[in-house]
């Protein structure tokens, strides 16, 4: 067993430890209503965007724009995985990281190529480790992620699905559910998947002005802008909760393992203490 003093050296150790931990709980605790606010500010826009652009697929038929024709061969992949910039989140990151690389196995085995734009350091970190292309990297968003950070990775992506060199692009992110919950999601983000959310009787036709291919190019660009940027909410928001969980189980720990130390300590103090006494009766015994 230890002696007293290293084990008040390794208590006074995770005390340090617990105090840091125990700040980023409240830290990530007064930044996450904050997130979850700005989170849902954006949630109306993307969903009164997502119904017209289903209006507008559906009222002109005569004109089929190329982000909604699907490729009849898949060849090139591309990915926007968004992750945090900072660590200390738990298994957030990770648990995305380790989905992406099974799909870019299945990729691999089909011969497909695969192409990644990445959102946050931590994604940087892990992906330029793997041989893999990586197009585009964005990082340092901060707590208020500004659209005009995200618009030159995310041209990247539809410059090649224009040109062809790109057959699908999907969104990868952790979704937020609650505080307790984030999971991971993968969405198609090009071809755009047809628009089911009212019902077919509900859509009309539209007046265009100067043409519906001007018209439609540039409100599907912005449609899918203002995904990827909802989709950097929702991961902020996930990485503020998941902080805040990994750090109070950190503190529960120390708590816990601080709680065995103080028990190992005085035992130890205890022993030495019946040593001495021993001693002391042994010499008197003697004299």
């Amino acid at each position: 067993m230890s002696g007293s003093k290293e084990i008040v050296g390794q208590i006074k150790s995770i005390k340090n430890t617990r105090k840091v931990t125990s700040a980023l709980e409240m830290v990530s605790a007064s930044k996450i209503r904050k997130a979850q606010d700005r989170m849902q500010e954006s949630r109306p826009y993307a969903r009164m965007i997502r119904q017209v652009t289903g209006h507008l697929a559906h009222a002109n038929p005569d004109y089929k724009h190329p982000f909604m024709q699907e490729r009849d061969e898949v060849k090139h992949v591309g990915y926007v995985i968004i992750s945090s910039d900072r660590g200390l989140c738990g298994g957030l990151n990770n648990n995305l990281f380790r989905k992406l690389l099974a799909r870019f196995r299945e990729h691999q085995e089909a011969g497909q190529d695969v192409s990644l734009v990445l959102i946050g350091r931590k994604a940087q970190q892990f992906f330029k480790r793997i041989r893999i292309e990586i197009a585009a990297t964005v990082e340092d968003l901060g707590e208020q992620p500004q659209l005009e950070q995200l618009i030159g990775a995310i041209k990247i992506m539809l410059d090649g699905y224009r040109d062809g060199s790109l057959d699908r692009i999907h969104l990868c992110y952790n979704h937020f559910i609650n505080t307790m919950t984030q999971r991971v999601r993968i969405d198609n983000l090009l071809p755009l998947p047809p628009a089911t959310d009212e019902p077919m009787l509900q859509y009309w036709d539209y007046i265009y002005e100067p043409d519906a291919e001007s018209l439609l190019d540039d409100l599907l660009v912005r449609y899918i802008e203002s995904l990827v940027y909802n989709a950097t909410l929702e991961n902020l928001a996930s990485e503020h909760a998941a902080r805040m969980v990994a750090m109070k189980n950190a503190s529960d720990n120390a708590n816990n393992l601080i709680d065995e130390l103080n028990l190992a300590y005085n035992k130890a103090r205890q022993a030495a203490i019946t040593q001495e006494i021993s001693e002391i009766v042994s010499g008197a015994g003697a004299v």
